[in-house]
C-alpha cells in the first residue's frame, strides 16, 4: 500500500505481459515490463520499431484489446489523485472509458488514423471536453479555439470548421495533442508526438509539453525514438528491445554512462546535426555495431541534362465559400518554385510543417494539378502529358508517403500490395512477381514471414518499410519520399536511408527527399533547398546551406534543431518564432516572382 502522506506513483507498471494471438499461435509483444511515473516527471520509453514501446502505453490506457492484445499478467496500477491507485489490468469497461480522456490523455502517432474523417477539428475537440468536463456546446468551442492556439495552429478561428484531411500532417498532428490536453490529464502519455513536425513545432510542442509537466504536476509517458527529443524531455529513460527492459536510468545516466551493448549502439546510431562539417559528399548513416560507411560520390557527364527540371512552379487550392460554392480565395500552397534534380543525387527541401513541401513533390508527379510552370522528367513534358501517357510515366517516378497507414489498404495483405504496382503495369509473370516482392522485403529488412500480413498487424516503422518497398517495385528513376523516415526509429531510419542512397548509387535513382529532420536531411543531400511559405527561400550544396546559412528563417531552423546532449538542455529557453502568416489570399492577389541573391555560385537566397 502507498503511504498516504507520501505523493506514490501516478502509474506504476508492475511485470506487464502482452499476447496477441496469431494464425500461427500466440506471441508475445511485451515480456514482464516494471517502471514507476511520478507526479510531474517525464519518463521516456525508447528502443526499436517493434520492441513494445506502443503496447506498454496502450495497455495502461486498456486500448490494446482494441488492437487484437491480451494483458496476460502484472498490474497497471494508477492514482487518481486520492491516494488509493486502482489497477487498469481489472478495470470494467465504463471505469476505463472514464480514465481515457480524462484522468490519462493520449496523443496517438498517426493523426490521420487517430481523427475520426467526418467531423470537423472542432467537433472532435469539443466532443471529449463535454462528456468529460459537462461543458456546454459554446462552453466546449471556446475551450477548443484556446487549445489550438496553444498549439501554435494558424487560423484556429478557421481549422475549427475544417475537416482533417484538409490540413496538413504536422497540423493533424497538433489537433491530436491539443485533444490529449484539452481535460488538462493527471498523465499524459505521448506516443512519437513530434514525428510529424518539424524542428521549429516540434521545439514549441515540446516546450508546451514540458510546461504543463511543471504547471499542473502532470506525468508524462513519453514514447519516441528521437534519442535527441530524449536528451531535452526525460526525467528518467526507460530502454526496451523485442518486449522487454534493457535498461533504466536517469537521462544522464543513460546518456554519459550506457550500461548494455544495445544502449550504446542505439545512442551510436544517432545523426548529430553538424557531423557532416567539412564533407563535401553524402554518407550513409551508422549502422549499430558496423563500421563508419564510405561517402558516395556522383559523376556526371560534361553536358549533362539534369533527370528533373522544375521551372516557375506554382499550385494553388481554391477556398469555396457562399451559397453557391464560389472561389473566394486561394491557398498559394506553392509559389513559383524552381530547381533541377540531376542523374543519381538527392536534394531535399525542408520547411515547416504547411510550408508547401508535401505540395511541390505532388505538383511534380501530378497527383495535384500545379496552376501553372514547367516540369520536365527525362526530358518529357510531363505537364504536357495526357492521362495514359501520364500513367505510363508514373513507372518512372514514384512516390513514398508521409503517413503509411493511410498509404497502405487495411483490406489488403502486404504481398499483394507490394505486387500491385508490378501487375498494373505487366510484363512480369506471376512466380517473377512473387520472388521480386520477397526479395524487396529483404531489401527492406522485412522478414518473409510478414508477406501474408494486414497492415494493421505492423508497427508503424514496419509500415513505412512496406510503402517503399512498393514505390522500389517498378525500378523508378524518380522517387519523390515525403517524410519517409520520420516514424522510424534511429536504427531502422539508418536501414532505410542507407538502402535508398545504396539504391540510388547502384541504379542512379534521383531522390526528392521532404524531410523536416535536419541531422538526416545534412547526412543524405547532395543539394537542399530550404521552403517557406510555398516559395525557396534558400537553396545550394548541402554545405553551403548548413554551413553558410544566409536567410534569417533557414537561420532559425538550424537553432530549433534538439540537441542529443542531456546536459544542453534547450527546451526551457523561450522560444522566439514569430507566428505562421496565412497563406491564404484573394482571387485577384499577384505575389510576384521569386528573386534571388547569389551569395556564391550555386547558392541562391531570396531577396527581402
Amino acid at each position: 500500500m502507498l503511504d498516504s502522506q507520501t505523493p506514490g506513483p501516478v502509474a506504476s507498471i508492475r511485470n506487464l505481459r502482452v499476447t496477441f494471438q496469431t494464425k500461427d499461435g500466440p506471441v508475445v509483444g511485451v515480456k514482464d515490463i516494471s517502471f514507476d511515473i511520478q507526479p510531474g516527471e517525464t519518463v521516456c520509453v525508447v528502443g526499436e520499431s517493434g520492441s513494445g514501446k506502443s503496447v506498454s502505453a496502450l495497455s495502461l490506457m486498456r486500448l490494446v484489446e482494441f488492437g487484437g492484445g491480451r494483458i496476460t499478467g502484472g498490474k497497471l496500477l494508477f492514482d487518481r489523485g486520492d491516494g488509493k491507485p486502482i489497477d487498469m489490468g481489472e478495470a470494467g469497461p465504463d471505469l476505463a472509458r472514464e480514465m481515457r480522456g480524462n484522468q490519462i490523455g493520449m496523443i496517438f502517432q498517426e493523426p490521420m488514423t487517430a481523427l475520426n474523417p467526418v467531423f470537423t477539428v472542432g467537433r472532435q475537440l469539443a466532443e471529449g471536453l463535454m462528456v468529460h468536463r459537462d461543458l456546454s456546446e459554446k462552453e466546449a468551442r471556446a475551450k477548443a479555439l484556446d487549445l489550438l492556439k496553444q498549439v501554435r495552429i494558424p487560423e484556429p478561428e478557421r481549422r475549427l470548421d475544417q475537416y482533417p484531411h484538409e490540413l496538413s500532417g504536422g497540423m493533424r498532428q497538433r489537433v491530436v495533442i491539443a485533444m490529449a490536453l484539452a481535460c488538462e490529464p493527471r498523465l499524459l502519455i505521448a506516443d512519437e508526438p513530434t514525428t510529424a513536425l518539424d524542428v521549429t513545432i516540434q521545439a514549441e510542442i515540446l516546450a508546451l509539453i514540458d510546461r504543463l509537466k511543471k504547471e499542473t504536476g502532470t506525468a508524462v509517458l513519453f514514447i519516441t525514438h528521437d534519442m535527441a527529443v530524449v536528451a531535452q524531455m526525460a526525467d528518467r529513460v526507460v530502454v526496451m528491445y523485442r518486449g522487454e527492459m534493457v535498461e533504466e536510468g536517469t537521462v544522464t545516466e543513460v546518456f554519459d554512462n550506457p550500461q548494455k551493448d544495445y544502449t550504446k549502439a542505439l545512442l551510436a546510431a544517432v545523426p548529430k546535426l553538424g557531423e557532416m562539417t567539412g564533407k563535401p559528399y553524402p554518407e550513409p548513416m551508422r549502422l549499430m555495431g558496423k563500421p563508419d560507411p564510405e561517402p558516395i560520390k556522383v559523376e556526371h557527364k560534361p553536358g549533362e541534362r539534369p533527370l528533373l527540371e522544375v521551372k516557375n512552379l506554382i499550385t494553388r487550392f481554391p477556398v469555396r465559400g457562399g451559397f453557391f460554392r464560389r472561389t473566394v480565395a486561394n491557398v498559394h500552397a506553392v509559389e513559383d518554385v524552381s530547381f533541377d534534380l540531376p542523374r543519381g543525387e538527392t536534394l531535399s527541401l525542408v520547411g515547416e510543417s504547411g510550408c508547401g513541401k508535401s505540395s511541390a513533390g505532388r505538383s511534380i508527379l501530378r497527383l495535384v494539378e500545379p496552376l501553372s510552370g514547367q516540369i520536365r522528367l527525362d526530358g518529357a513534358d510531363v505537364m504536357a502529358m495526357g492521362p495514359e501517357t501520364l500513367r505510363r510515366a508514373r513507372a518512372d517516378m514514384q512516390m513514398i508517403f508521409q503517413d503509411p497507414f493511410a498509404s497502405l489498404n487495411p483490406m489488403m495483405r502486404l504481398v499483394e500490395q507490394v505486387a500491385e504496382p508490378m501487375r498494373n503495369f505487366g510484363g512480369r509473370s506471376a512466380s517473377e512477381i512473387r520472388d521480386r516482392v520477397a526479395m524487396l522485403f529483404d531489401r527492406v529488412e522485412l522478414p518473409r514471414s510478414f508477406l501474408y500480413r494486414y497492415p494493421h498487424e505492423l508497427s508503424g516503422g514496419q509500415r513505412q518499410r512496406v510503402a517503399i518497398a512498393r514505390a522500389l517495385a517498378l525500378n523508378p528513376k524518380l522517387i519523390v519520399a515525403d517524410e519517409a523516415v520520420s516514424a522510424l526509429d534511429v536504427s531502422v531510419q539508418a536501414q532505410v536511408v542507407n538502402l535508398l542512397m545504396e539504391l540510388q548509387a547502384d541504379l542512379g535513382i534521383s531522390i526528392l527527399f521532404i524531410s523536416h529532420d535536419m541531422a538526416v536531411v545534412e547526412r543524405v543531400s547532395h543539394r537542399t533547398a530550404v521552403m517557406y511559405l510555398g516559395r525557396i527561400v534558400e537553396i545550394g550544396t548541402r554545405q553551403q546551406v548548413f554551413e553558410d546559412p544566409r536567410h534569417p528563417y533557414t537561420k532559425s531552423l538550424m537553432s530549433a534543431v534538439p540537441r542529443a546532449d542531456p546536459h544542453n538542455k534547450t527546451i526551457g529557453r523561450e522560444l522566439n518564432f514569430k507566428p505562421i502568416p496565412s497563406p491564404i489570399f484573394a482571387v485577384d492577389h499577384d505575389p510576384g516572382p521569386s528573386l534571388y541573391d547569389e551569395v556564391s555560385p550555386g547558392h541562391l537566397v531570396l531577396k527581402a
